[in-house]
């Protein structure tokens, strides 16, 4: 039996991908961090079948307990400060996490376990003010957050270590992916939410920023089948995870509305600034071309289908609530 270590299995991709690789028979750990109060909400259904380690991202020596108690074949590595709007008010504990934290699991794989297959959560947003459209592996990075600064530190110290190490380090670029499991502080969550609470009688408004923000946007679950696919190849390798299609907020907040029965989304729209970001990517759709061809990967959510199983999900939520 396989054994997978999850870093941020409680977040929205760690779950989906305990899921897969429950079904997929592996034996599967989770780093979680010891809180007072811990939010098992996305994996309550599954936490008796996986095994829960306690660890911290900035902690070096619980990462390498972790590794050398469970001498795991793959290592996930989704923890991070994940919130690219929090990452401007925190910018230090955004690098703690996002950045130095990738080379401390490098790190505890090369010291403790060095057969492990890694994977590394890197992001679209690593391309920023894009240099080219669609983006594609060899696209320039050229990130508009600490965030994104992060995510390139985590992406290149992954690169530095398979060449320097020969160790089996990947990385998934991934583009926005979204589902019911996302946080609140996301925009289409909130709006999924606000629109199911308005249909209710329960608010007004959904208030938000730039309602043109462009987004290339799949769903969760689709994704986590990608980064499966990538530690399963015969060599390691970096790979876009996207669905070629962009989206504005506004499209997003438009079948919101139609699917929560609302008829004229602009009356349900209030413009907040504080959603505004300091400095806004610009178009932001990937080209998963490679991925499609050496994976045999492909989305299988249409955009219209994900709104649609987002707000569905909250009308469900708020209808009991």
């Amino acid at each position: 039996m396989k054994k997978a270590l999850i870093t941020g299995i409680t977040g929205q991709d760690g779950s989906y991908l305990a899921e897969l690789l429950l079904a997929k028979g592996y034996q599967v750990f989770g780093l979680t961090r010891r809180t007072s109060t811990q939010n098992f909400e996305r994996i309550k259904h599954i936490v008796h079948e996986i095994e829960l380690i306690s660890g911290d991202l900035i902690d070096q020596h619980s990462i390498t307990n972790a590794v050398k108690s469970i001498e795991p074949d793959e290592v996930y590595n989704l923890a991070a400060q994940s919130f690219v709007q929090a990452s401007w008010e925190q910018p230090v504990l955004t690098g703690e996490f996002t950045a130095l934290g990738v080379t401390r699991v490098l790190e505890a794989v090369r010291l403790a376990h060095p057969l492990a297959r890694i994977y590394q959560a890197s992001s679209s947003e690593m391309f920023g003010k894009v240099q080219e459209t669609p983006q594609k592996e060899t696209t320039p990075f050229y990130p508009r957050s600490p965030y994104g600064v992060a995510k390139v530190y985590g992406h290149w110290i992954t690169v530095n270590y398979r060449e320097s190490y020969g160790m089996y380090a990947c990385s998934g670029m991934l583009f926005n992916h979204e589902s019911p499991r996302r946080g609140l502080e996301f925009v289409t969550r909130k709006i999924a939410n606000a629109v199911a609470r308005i249909s209710y009688g329960k608010q007004q408004t959904v208030k938000l920023g730039n309602l043109n923000a462009k987004r290339d946007w799949g769903y969760a679950g689709d994704y986590v089948e990608a980064m499966w696919l990538m530690l399963q190849q015969p060599t390691p390798d970096d790979y876009v995870i996207a669905t070629g299609e962009s989206h504005s907020v506004q499209e997003f907040l438009e079948i919101a509305c139609d699917v929560a029965g609302l008829k004229d989304w602009k009356q349900y729209y209030e413009h907040d600034v504080r959603y505004d970001r300091p400095a806004e990517v610009d178009y932001l759709i990937g080209d998963a071309s490679k991925a499609m061809k050496q994976l045999g990967w492909k989305p299988k959510t249409s955009f219209r289908d994900l709104v649609e199983k987002m707000v569905k999900a909250e009308l469900e939520l708020e209808k009991n609530a």
